[in-house]
């Protein structure tokens, strides 16, 4: 592993000299206690790699419509909205697109993948109850042994409501395009509940969202152990706003509340289940979590000729273990994962595709596809973490997954119309592969050495490969001449190191990585998906914050980072290797000054800055990038009453949250929101 990132460590040592753009708010204490990487409540100071968290305050006072506003504040993640509740995920990574791109990060709520691997969807974070999270907890890049599938460039963990023994309380919002919010919260000793309710009437034409959320918490106590079980079930009716087409459009005043696809929508139901048994005082302890999910999605591919309709879904259900033993010196902890899944995915069109005979004869009138896929992961894990003195700790893990895939296509097999008649020009666009099974065997360890200077400052050091099984879309939902998508496992190694620490006023933490991913998923210029791609990936990672006073403090944080082709691939007659992945800022980040003038008030004003990147593989066109300054406040009135404030885009700037190139539509941009201002009361019995 060490020999396939060698190569990436002068460019890593370049990347630690520029300048880095800062940006975020509060680095939380290193004492400060989070699960997400050992599935227990510990310290993070004992982890030998990064963990970021946004602790509830700030969540607070960012009061996100989208989880993008909140993650925004952490370094190394750079997701890019399109609209309503839609975006394409970055973490330690460019902007991912692609059917199976979202397989390449774990998105989370209390240590529950949101959807089974397999069957990621690139959205999918808008199944989680962010809105009300009591924290975010963010692994960047390759974790431990405890993680598999999925979680290759890094982990997204919502830490949803549990306000138990807390009072009820009744929160309400108002913003532009008729947004309005309500949140409801209440528990006692063994319930908790958290509600939100929402509706955007949308910045652009014919778009805008409904949406519903809930989240009910169980605990129970016992003599020994301790249940704790929940449930979370969302709702989401979407109407889409795509693209807008030509140069610079973002910056068309008479556009850029235009919407060239009023018939786009995005409808979605999920529902999550688990109980967590864990046993407490005992040696071994042990902590089991058995759960249940299911979701289903209706959504317009408005993005496609012919605008087809794709219905998708899953029920799955799974059982995550793990046993601690405790020595005076030393952990180790074991376990087993295991989950089965039933997925499925329609795709038809229901009228001609227009503006040629090449795309009518070619993408027919009918269903396009219609399979299920039952899918069998199983996955033993160990991890050690031993401390030799109260300065080292050294940590090692393997993780061995299988993944197995049972295919059943519902309709006919190969290249033809539903009814099995063939399309002109050669046969038509969409592929169905006969009955098959796949299986996919992965290891993935990891070394990590952790030495503390003294109880405020700390070094750490990580060694780990993460890997992601090829997602059903990719080997299923195939197109041309492709019958079997002969796909590997995608593999990333990754070396991060990293100073962490700080004092009554400051806290910070610097990290410096390098990662080689192979077997990369794409589709070639014959409309294959392969498994050829290598990508390269350095940077420098910072989050600090200082207060100056009883009233002041500034946080920041920023990522510098370079990621590259490194293969050879001829598009458009340029061949990429060596250039830049498109959509991968070569920095951003964001700087918070915070005001407190009294103990029950805040205020902060935000600056967001992402850097310049090129929009297509040739590296040929390119976004120059953008700065946003956002001011939010809050005044705790009474014990009861709380106001609250924020002014988004307070300059007005004409940007572009995500930008795109193509060659048959040219430069492409979902346009950034005016500024808007959002005003809330809340109220607590």
């Amino acid at each position: 592993m060490i020999k396939r990132i060698q190569h990436g460590i002068p460019s890593l040592a370049a990347a630690v000299s520029l300048t880095v753009s800062l940006a975020l708010p509060a680095v939380a204490d290193i004492d400060e206690v989070r699960i997400t990487a050992s599935r227990i409540a510990e310290p993070a100071a004992g982890q030998a790699n990064n963990q970021a968290t946004l602790g509830g305050d700030a969540l607070a006072l960012t009061a996100a419509v989208h989880i993008q506003e909140a993650l925004s504040r952490l370094p190394g993640i750079d997701m890019h909205r399109n609209n309503g509740q839609e975006y394409l995920p970055a973490i330690r990574s460019p902007v991912l697109s692609g059917p199976g791109a979202c397989g390449s990060f774990l998105m989370a709520e209390d240590g529950i993948a949101l959807r089974p691997a397999g069957f990621c969807n690139v959205n999918e974070l808008f199944e989680a109850h962010s809105e009300s999270a009591s924290r975010i907890e963010v692994i960047r890049g390759p974790g431990n042994a405890l993680f598999g599938s999925n979680a290759q460039h890094g982990v997204i963990n919502v830490i949803a409501p549990a306000d138990f023994e807390s009072p009820p309380r009744l929160g309400l919002e108002t913003g532009p395009n008729d947004f309005q919010r309500l949140r409801v919260g209440a528990g006692d000793d063994t319930w908790a509940l958290s509600f939100t309710g929402s509706h955007d009437g949308g910045y652009r034409d014919d778009s805008g969202v409904d949406q519903q959320k809930l989240s009910l918490r169980y605990r129970y106590p016992a003599q020994g152990y301790q249940l704790t079980a929940g449930l979370t079930a969302i709702n989401l009716n979407q109407e889409t706003a795509g693209f807008l087409d030509g140069d610079d459009a973002y910056k068309d005043d008479s556009r850029v509340e235009s919407n060239d696809n009023p018939e786009a929508f995005r409808d979605a139901r999920a529902v999550r289940v688990w109980a967590r048994f864990e046993q407490e005082g005992a040696q071994p302890r042990w902590v089991i979590t058995p759960y249940a999910r299911y979701s289903e999605m209706d959504f317009l591919q408005h993005f496609l000729p012919g605008t087809p309709l794709e219905q998708n879904g899953q029920h799955s259900a799974g059982l995550q273990s793990a046993t601690y033993w405790y020595g005076e010196h030393s952990r180790l902890i074991a376990g087993l994962d295991l989950e089965v899944t039933r997925g499925w995915l329609e795709q038809s069109q229901d009228a001609p595709t227009p503006d040629s005979a090449f795309l009518t004869e070619t993408i027919p009138v009918g269903k396009h596809y219609d399979y299920t896929v039952d899918a069998y992961q199983v996955a033993p894990f160990v991890q050690w973490r031993y401390s030799p003195s109260r300065h080292w700790t050294l940590t090692a893990g393997v993780r061995f997954e299988t993944m197995v895939y049972d295919y059943d296509n519902r309709m006919v097999d190969g290249r033809t119309r539903d009814d099995g008649t063939p399309c002109g020009f050669g046969g038509c666009r969409y592929t169905r592969p006969s009955d098959r099974e796949d299986s996919f065997d992965n290891w993935s360890p990891n070394l990590g050495v952790l030495y503390r200077f003294n109880d405020q400052h700390q070094f750490f050091a990580n060694l780990a490969r993460g890997f992601r099984a090829p997602q059903a879309v990719e080997l299923y939902r195939l197109q041309r001449e492709q019958r079997v998508a002969d796909l590997d496992s995608e593999v990333l190694d990754s070396l991060e190191i990293g100073l962490r620490g700080g004092s009554d006023r400051l806290r910070y933490e610097l990290t410096a990585y390098a990662m080689v991913k192979d077997n990369v998923i794409f589709r070639d210029s014959d409309f294959f998906n392969v498994s050829d791609g290598k990508t390269t990936h350095q940077g420098v990672e910072l989050a600090t914050s200082y207060r100056f006073s009883e009233h002041w403090d500034v946080s920041l944080s920023g990522t510098v980072a370079r990621h590259r082709y490194d293969y050879r691939e001829v598009l458009g007659g340029i061949d990429i290797d060596g250039n830049e992945v498109d959509t991968a800022p070569h920095h951003f980040g964001s700087a918070a000054l915070g005001w407190q003038p009294v103990d029950n008030s805040r205020m902060e004003l935000q600056w967001l800055r992402v850097g310049g990147y090129y929009t297509d593989p040739e590296n040929l066109h390119r976004y120059p990038g953008h700065d946003v300054v956002n001011i939010r406040g809050f005044w705790q009135v009474t014990g009861q009453w709380r106001l609250s404030a924020r002014l988004l885009n307070v300059l007005d700037t004409e940007y572009a949250e995500r930008a795109d190139y193509t060659s048959f539509s040219g430069e492409r941009y979902f346009p950034g929101e005016p500024r808007s201002l959002y005003v809330g009361v809340e109220y607590e019995w």
